[in-house]
């Protein structure tokens, strides 16, 4: 199971979707990084300076160019990158993740209560070392996921401010994931 002490320590995980916040990452307290861009010619070197950092690299499967839909891109990421673990929407990728030892974290989108219980049943049956939910700021779903589920529980997507941080922390968020840069320092 993942240690839960590096989001204890370091709440706010980078999400990065460019070179800039590559650079920018490296120079906060962010312990964990989200790559949300790249493709498979430069995905390695991306992960190797995270990681050159002393960071956690955690590559969303998903946004990564070249990468297919199937299994074999996760043992790629593993063996090609050295990633510290993945994340996808995709349940097989989280499967595949966890039978590799990759941290698998499955990415949850919250349009409407059917979406919700489609998100516990693939909990129940794949067992992600994290879950993510989007969007993050409804506390409400937040606390209803972590009552359900325990593993580490990261809220992303519309995170626009330090209040939004706050409330999805104390709404039962172990961490929360943003692109907002100026949230990386907080």
């Amino acid at each position: 199971m993942f240690d839960i002490d590096v989001l204890v320590d370091s709440p706010v995980i980078a999400a990065i979707k460019d070179g800039q916040g590559l650079e920018e990452c490296l120079k906060t307290d962010c312990q964990v990084i989200f790559v949300l861009y790249g493709n498979v010619c430069n995905i390695g070197e991306i992960v190797k300076t995270i990681k050159d950092g002393h960071k956690m690299a955690i590559v969303h499967m998903d946004l990564i160019t070249g990468l297919s839909s199937k299994e074999v891109s996760v043992d790629f990421i593993k063996q090609s990158t050295h990633a510290d673990g993945i994340i996808s929407t995709k349940p097989m990728m989280v499967k595949r993740a966890k039978e590799l030892g990759l941290l698998a974290i499955q990415r949850f989108f919250m349009i409407d209560s059917i979406a919700l219980q489609n998100a516990k049943r693939q909990i129940e049956i794949y067992h992600p070392d994290c879950v993510e939910i989007m969007p993050g700021v409804m506390p409400k779903i937040l606390k209803e996921i972590r009552d359900f589920v325990n593993v580490p529980v990261i809220a992303g997507g519309l995170i626009t401010d330090k209040k939004d941080v706050m409330s999805a922390l104390s709404s039962g968020a172990d961490a929360i994931s943003t692109t907002n840069r100026a949230l990386w320092s907080i």
